[in-house]
């Protein structure tokens, strides 16, 4: 996300825990910009403007001139996640003007309650930007039950600046992306347990048959498969639907920690740039 927004233009300040988690994020960042280069997607020029635009912080104190803040913190349990996000976004509140538009890029926790407690409840709504295909171009909006018209249309405004397509959503966890992909996931997890294909043939099937960038396995090893678990388990635990439980194979490869890209293990193994190079680690 910081990536995407200085990319076009813009200054990026993102607060983390520690000083690691600052240096790796950063690095992280590069190395997204390196494949890019690899692929002539852009210049070592381009990433070091990129780069400079982008600055890492332990102090919420250090957002005080931002127009707009997101909140973007690692999901875990509905219940547990949306008292953290709310403590965050009381932390944001009290270090920023009160024009500023605070936003979060969660999924599965309504806006409205985490503007619940806060003074000035009419600046937040949520911004879901997808970024786990690289050609994304939407960005799911929801106006929660306190956002102004003003912030709304301030946070559409935000979306084209970079460069992306405003999807009105209403207030429902999983919204529509999530959603969709939980289903579509767990019947291709299904069908490779019961041998139907392989999952090769079934990311093939989504890709040169329907269109998609990507096949299910695919994109679940670009989003982590640790993140698509917390998604399923979160919209299980709201909506009690078995379409949204996660598929016990999800479950395994989480426990064995072959998370997808990031630990270059998952539906399919990858080298340090995030290139797939072998065919298989499960179902083959």
């Amino acid at each position: 996300l910081a990536r995407l927004v200085s990319a076009s233009g813009m200054e990026v300040i993102f607060v983390e825990v520690s000083e690691e988690k600052i240096a790796l994020a950063l690095r992280e960042i590069e190395r997204e910009l390196d494949r890019q280069i690899e692929h002539w997607g852009m210049t070592p020029g381009d990433k070091r403007i990129i780069m400079s635009r982008i600055h890492g912080t332990l102090k919420y104190e250090d957002l005080s001139g931002c127009d707009l803040v997101i909140e973007a913190i690692l999901s875990r349990s509905s219940e547990l996640t949306t008292e953290i996000r709310k403590g965050v976004f009381k932390n944001i509140e009290r270090h920023v003007d009160p024009n500023c538009i605070i936003a979060t890029n969660s999924t599965t926790t309504i806006i409205t309650e985490l503007a619940s407690e806060l003074e000035h409840k009419h600046r937040c709504v949520s911004l879901h930007v997808l970024t786990t295909a690289k050609d994304a171009r939407v960005v799911e909006v929801v106006k929660g039950l306190y956002t102004s018209e003003e912030i709304y249309q301030a946070a559409c405004k935000f979306v084209k600046l970079i460069g992306k397509t405003v999807v009105p959503v209403e207030e429902s966890p999983g919204l529509v992306s999530i959603r969709i992909f939980s289903v579509m996931f767990n019947e291709a997890c299904e069908m490779l347990m019961e041998g139907v294909a392989r999952k090769e043939d079934i990311d093939l099937v989504m890709r040169d048959g329907l269109g998609l960038a990507y096949g299910p396995f695919e994109m679940a090893d670009r989003a982590g498969l640790d993140k698509v678990e917390r998604w399923m388990d979160n919209l299980y635990k709201e909506f009690g639907d078995m379409r949204y439980k996660p598929s016990p194979l999800l479950k395994r490869m989480v426990r064995a920690n072959q998370l997808g890209t990031k630990t270059r293990k998952g539906f399919y193994t990858y080298d340090e740039t995030g290139r797939k190079i072998t065919q298989t680690i499960v179902g083959a």
